[in-house]
């Protein structure tokens, strides 16, 4: 058994990789947001969860900036009340990684990491555009959580763009089709070094993390 008191013992690399994995796999997207000066910003989630369907909802928890640093993408979510969440294939896994660095916030991460932007009408935030999922939200709810400095987000899902072929009769999604991306623990990357992925990838996602070819993705689903 571990403890409490064992846990919190741990040297802090190992707790927060063990304590992150406890959840098992989850999925690993790019957030895409633009701030009021028309600056774009991409990063990497892998805390996105279902809330509930009717009325249709996602979260994410937004970690806390460390000392010094600057949360571009919390930032623009409460200026613009709007964003985009989109899926990561196996193709894309190296780039989003990527985004994770530090950039200056004039910087785009799209243009600094490879992805390019794709918009959609009536809606201000970019799409990342090779995305097989890409989904549309509006800023429902934020919740600053005083126990560890971080950040609920809840949005209200406003537009869902998928790939050809990505429903199923029942309605859900082929996630296989795409070689969706999930993750098991933490993914870290320092920006001096070279791109390094230190998460568990699912044994069927370890391979082919290069470069890939854009998706077809087309509007279906929901628009308001």
């Amino acid at each position: 058994m571990i403890d409490k008191q064992t846990l919190e013992s741990l040297e802090k690399r190992q707790r927060v990789a063990l304590i992150n994995s406890l959840p098992g796999f989850k999925p690993v997207v790019l957030v895409g947001t633009m701030n009021e000066e028309k600056q774009t910003n991409v990063c990497v989630i892998n805390s996105c969860f279902h809330v509930g369907a009717d009325p249709a909802l996602m979260g994410m928890i937004i970690r806390p900036a460390p000392e010094g640093t600057e949360r571009h993408t919390l930032e623009n979510i409460l200026a613009t009340e709007t964003y985009s969440v989109n899926a990561v294939t196996r193709a894309m896994a190296r780039r989003a990684h990527h985004t994770s660095a530090r950039f200056a916030r004039d910087q785009s991460e799209f243009d600094a990491c490879g992805f390019a932007q794709q918009w959609r009408e009536g809606f201000v935030a970019p799409f990342v555009s090779e995305s097989p999922l890409q989904l549309g939200l509006k800023l429902a709810e934020h919740l600053p959580l005083t126990i560890n400095g971080t950040h609920l987000i809840i949005g209200s899902i406003e537009q869902i763009h998928l790939s050809d072929n990505a429903q199923r009769n029942d309605g859900s999604l082929d996630l296989k089709a795409w070689t969706s991306l999930p993750v098991l623990a933490s993914m870290r990357i320092t920006p001096q070094a070279p791109i390094s992925v230190s998460a568990t990838l699912n044994p069927i996602n370890r391979q082919n993390l290069s470069d890939g070819r854009r998706s077809n993705v087309s509007s279906v689903g929901l628009h308001k």
